[in-house]
């Protein structure tokens, strides 16, 4: 497993910092660096370290989404308001309608086959999103109208929204049926996370003040080990109460985050958001280069250009929808650009749950998993690479309008 490590992170910054010279994302580098090493290319990566790879990913996922948290200002957020909440659900709805609607004809699939795909299909990343909109909150690029905010927060949401709707398509793919609980259970799950998070968040700003008023001063390196335990055991209850309660833990962990940074002294939270920000140094690495591992490039070769096309149209949608969601804000055409730009990439969701129908035995599992290798291949660079070029010329610098 040492082995493995060494490569990713060698290879994985190298090849990062190669694409960097050549003015491409950094993470396009990473994702190449895991599918050469991965098991379908050179296999050079322990069995062990692949097997652990899903929690790995999780964990680094919680580091940047903990930097996010104490990032993110709570009353720009409320400026944005309705915008945020229909990020949350429109977009990905209109990626699911178009699978739904042209995929039998373009992929011969049947309709419910098609409605599992767009639900593999219909969730934007986190991991490369997330990132760029907190590195852009951190240069004041469009912050004035809260536009990295409202994309991070839809981001967030959104994978809720598209995980719930796959469990529920693949049930009826397998010949069950939709339970009017599992539509129901969205927006539980969304409350109970935040609110969850808060209480937690409130509890260990209370600690963290409490010691420090007793002369017992806990240093910021302890303070990032709790919160990054608690994180933990907050995804873990999303786990513990499956079945029982939904609810969201990734939110949990944002919103716990957010409540450390307003409770706490000012520079207490920002010095544990600048440890956060050196965690991801590693975290995103081992991030991207996992999810290029899981990639089995040989799907894509099956695939052909009727999933390329099927692909553009679904992205095509869900720029539509992006673009209802913004109606009535004060945002010009530029801006309204990024924001679908930012919305196109793909990546932990589709690695995550990819392969699953085909693990089902769903007679359209082989072509899901193409296809979601695919995107993976098209959308995460394309959308790094856009936000990247474009974040200078289309956003308004804070205090430059």
């Amino acid at each position: 497993m040492l082995t493995s490590l060494a490569f990713i992170f060698l290879i994985g910054l190298s090849m990062a910092a190669i694409c960097q010279r050549l003015k491409l994302p950094r993470i396009i580098g990473m994702l190449i660096t895991g599918i050469v090493l991965g098991p379908y290319v050179l296999d050079l990566l322990d069995p062990s370290i692949l097997s652990i790879s899903a929690d790995l990913r999780q964990m680094a996922l919680i580091i940047i989404l903990l930097k996010a948290g104490l990032s993110l200002n709570l009353s720009d957020l409320k400026k944005v308001g309705r915008p945020a909440i229909m990020m949350s659900f429109v977009p990905a709805s209109c990626e699911i309608l178009a699978f739904f609607l042209f995929a039998p004809y373009i992929l011969g699939i049947t309709r419910i086959e098609a409605a599992v795909m767009g639900a593999v299909l219909g969730a934007v990343s986190p991991a490369v999103v997330v990132p760029r909109m907190v590195q852009l909150m951190e240069k004041r690029y469009g912050t004035t109208k809260s536009i990295p905010q409202l994309i991070m927060a839809g981001a967030s949401c959104d994978d809720i929204f598209v995980i719930v709707l796959f469990t529920t398509f693949v049930s009826m793919a397998q010949g069950g049926s939709a339970h009017i609980m599992d539509f129901i259970n969205i927006p539980i799950s969304i409350v109970l996370g935040i609110v969850l998070g808060a209480i937690v968040g409130y509890f260990l700003s209370w600690f963290f003040e409490t010691a420090y008023a007793h002369r017992h001063c806990v240093r910021n390196s302890m303070k990032v080990i709790i919160v990054l335990g608690v994180s933990f055991m907050l995804m873990a209850v999303e786990t513990w109460l499956k079945g029982i309660l939904s609810v969201s833990g990734l939110l949990a962990v944002v919103s716990m985050a957010c409540v450390i940074k307003i409770k706490s002294v000012a520079f207490v939270s920002k010095r544990l958001s600048e440890k956060f920000g050196k965690l991801w140094l590693a975290a995103e690495v081992l991030l991207f280069v996992l999810v290029g591992a899981a990639v089995d490039i040989r799907y894509t070769l099956s695939a052909g250009i009727a999933a390329v096309l099927m692909i553009i149209v679904a992205l095509v949608f869900r720029s539509i929808g992006v673009a209802i969601c913004l109606l009535g804000t004060s945002m010009n055409w530029k801006e309204r650009i990024f924001c679908m730009i930012a919305y196109l990439p793909k990546a932990t969701v589709q690695a995550a749950i990819g392969s699953v129908p085909l693990a089902m035995g769903l007679p359209c599992g082989q072509i899901v998993l193409s296809v979601a290798v695919l995107a993976i291949l098209i959308t995460a660079p394309l959308g790094a690479l856009g936000i990247d070029l474009t974040y200078k010329r289309f956003l308004t610098k804070e205090g430059q309008e």
